[in-house]
């Protein structure tokens, strides 16, 4: 689902901010729309590629933002890696899509150990995140190619829950890989925060809201605390982390600087083209890339429609999207979704990386529990010529 996070029964279930975030932004008014494929300081004014490299290559850390889904960001990010590696060769890749319990499978990644689909498998990354792993072989396989160590810096969201419900001093420190506490959260990021959890149409109370902000900051913390591991072994660490986590320098940076990792900077994709001709606002990151997004067709990912909770047999679903693939293949708030396509599901996040999986014009099996009676229900996923007359 599009939404930043799902609140039901007091448990909280995060996604990407990354879109929502950047949403909030507020961006200073172009007078001509800025060109497609420059750097940016904020405000507008450029910066010459080989001055920003070589002012980057003298941190200890840099976060280039994205948006997880867009191929382009990707693109940028390799190409931006490469500039980087050519300077700083020893070089570590932190990435925010993996929870370190991921770390064997990258390990043996870079080592040449497994192909494609054995590091899908071994690294759980459908499940762990869901988006398409293609969007990011060509990195994986850059750093294999230059022997460049990858680190998973996540953290899996059953360890985020318990941290924010039983507190850090429940949970052995072992167990959450030393993980300190955060660092309280700015005022502007509390309210940006404030800002996405009222959009969502299930939100609930002033304490909903704080268990939210809580979990985002243990994200932000589990994050930030892996780059500077990552650091102890490398001259530069460069993360791969959604870009809501890091405007102006509230997120991951502020608990970076917290944990007294001080020469750390960010870098954000910005959009411009067709309607999008505004100017990166201050203090956003150190510098933007531009993309001409409006040239491009944007194909969002197949999604089921439905709200969902953890359950012990599987996944609740707790509300259904008015004409969604859910609705259409007569699922019901109450029904637990036992299985897709054949694999028993543990959290929503198990049957999210299965959806994306799908294919349009596909049919999407699942098992469910309804009433205390088992049943199969086929979700059909539109065609694409349906889906762009349905857009």
């Amino acid at each position: 689902m599009p939404f930043p996070f799902a609140l039901f029964r007091g448990r909280l279930t995060l996604v990407c901010l990354a879109g929502a975030l950047m949403s909030s932004a507020i961006a200073v008014q172009a007078d001509t729309c800025p060109a497609p494929g420059q750097w940016l300081q904020p405000e507008g004014a450029p910066v010459a590629p080989d001055t920003l490299l070589a002012e980057l290559a003298e941190r200890d850390v840099v976060l280039l933002g994205e948006q997880h889904d867009d191929v382009d960001h990707h693109r940028w990010q390799l190409h931006t890696l490469a500039g980087l590696h050519g300077r700083r060769p020893d070089m570590v890749i932190a990435l925010e899509m993996l929870p370190r319990e991921a770390q064997p499978a990258l390990d043996a990644w870079v080592a040449g150990e497994l192909g494609e689909q054995a590091f899908i498998d071994e690294s759980r990354w459908n499940t762990a995140w869901g988006f398409d792993p293609a969007l990011y072989f060509p990195i994986l396989h850059f750093a294999r190619l230059h022997q460049v160590p990858l680190k998973a810096i996540n953290v899996t969201p059953e360890l985020r829950g318990r941290l924010v419900e039983e507190g850090w001093e429940a949970v052995s420190e072992s167990e959450r890989f030393g993980i300190t506490a955060p660092a309280d959260a700015p005022a502007a990021y509390r309210e940006r925060l404030a800002e996405v959890y009222a959009r969502h149409p299930s939100r609930g109370d002033e304490a909903g809201l704080e268990r939210f902000i809580d979990a985002q900051l243990v994200w932000d913390r589990a994050m930030a605390h892996g780059l500077a591991e990552a650091g102890k072994e490398a001259d530069l660490v460069v993360g791969l982390i959604g870009q809501g986590h890091l405007q102006f320098e509230h997120g991951v940076p502020h608990q970076l600087t917290a944990l007294g990792v001080e020469e750390h900077t960010t870098l954000l994709p910005w959009a411009v083209g067709g309607d999008e001709c505004e100017l990166p606002p201050q203090n956003i990151a150190r510098a933007v890339f531009t993309f001409d997004e409006s040239r491009y067709e944007v194909v969002p990912p197949m999604q089921l429609g439905v709200y969902t909770t953890p359950h012990e047999l599987g996944v609740e679903i707790h509300a259904i999207l008015e004409g969604s693939v859910a609705e259409q293949a007569g699922l019901e708030a109450g029904d637990i979704i036992l299985k897709a396509a054949g694999e028993t599901l543990a959290r929503p996040t198990d049957l999210t990386g299965l959806v994306r999986q799908q294919r349009p014009g596909t049919l999407l099996p699942l098992m469910i529990r309804r009433n205390g009676d088992d049943r199969e229900v086929l979700a059909r996923f539109p065609s694409r010529s349906t889906r762009e007359v349905e857009e």
